[in-house]
């Protein structure tokens, strides 16, 4: 069973405590502005309350933190602390993108009015390896890069590992926080005083806490239901195992009768050359 980390052991990695932390607007609105170096007079949380109820265990498919400005742009900030093997990061961007404009359509609007928006995954790794602290992503014609397709999605990444190489002060302080330093700087040192806030109330705790006793009774579920699936598997295979030599031993006893081969092959669809291999064994070829 998967380990849970207790409520003190959170931090601003993990999915639970940072929805509740850029759950403060202005926090937020300056990590975007930061970020895309924009400005935003103001923003409005999507169904925060729908999106809270998540991903404690990092794999719902829910938005981490799904925002929208004051000029309709729309944000979805993803806290990414692992990649998988199969390096489906890409394809994981893609597919939070489309759920973005699927509520959005889901809404009423026609494709032609889809809002701009940004998919931000904020990495605690490398997902490329180039060292960049940002990795941000356009379409653009293969041909001739010079052509955009001004679809109006980006889809950008952040290394916590790649702080050095950040111009913007506040953006490497940020980075560096996540990736486990200590906090620097106003930014920083305003997201750490708000980290300790945030689990300083009892309501917050007590919601970690159902949500824990929810995983592990999942967990719990999955594991005994794996286990089903193990013993039926174990019990099918003796029973196909148990028919085999129940066959194999049919086949033995026939040729002990001098029953022909070819027969046998009839009767029991076993191959001539698997007929003959018993015969051998048993010294009756």
């Amino acid at each position: 069973m998967e380990k849970i980390k207790t409520f003190d052991e959170l931090t601003i990695q993990d999915n639970f405590l940072f929805q509740h932390v850029m759950r403060n607007e202005r926090l937020c609105t300056y990590l975007i502005e930061k970020i895309l170096d924009i400005k935003i007079r103001s923003l409005r949380y999507q169904d925060f309350e729908k999106t809270i109820d998540l991903r404690l265990d990092g794999k719902s498919i829910r938005l981490d933190v799904y925002v929208e400005d004051n000029e309709g742009r729309v944000y979805d900030i993803e806290m990414q602390c692992s990649n998988s093997p199969k390096n489906d990061l890409a394809k994981r961007s893609r597919f939070y993108q489309s759920m973005i404009d699927g509520e959005l359509l889901d809404k009423g609007k026609p494709y032609e009015d889809l809002n701009p928006s940004y998919v931000i995954f904020i990495c605690t790794f490398d997902p490329f390896h180039k060292g960049l602290p940002i990795y941000t992503f356009t379409h653009c014609c293969k041909e001739d890069n010079k052509v955009q397709l001004k679809d109006e999605e980006t889809r950008m990444f952040l290394n916590s590992k790649g702080s050095e190489n950040a111009a913007d002060p506040d953006i490497a302080a940020f980075l560096r926080y996540v990736d486990g330093k200590a906090a620097e700087g106003h930014f920083a040192e305003r997201l750490d005083q708000e980290v300790h806030f945030v689990k300083s109330m009892d309501k917050v705790r007590r919601e970690y806490m159902i949500l824990s006793d929810e995983i592990r009774r999942r967990q719990r579920e999955a594991e005994e239901e794996g286990l089903q699936k193990g013993l039926q598997k174990g019990l099918q295979e003796g029973r196909q195992e148990g028919r085999q030599e129940e066959r194999e031993s049919n086949i033995v006893a026939m040729l002990k009768e001098k029953i022909p081969v070819e027969t046998i092959s009839r009767i029991t669809h076993y191959s001539l050359d698997q007929i003959q291999e018993l015969g051998k064994m048993h010294g009756l070829l």
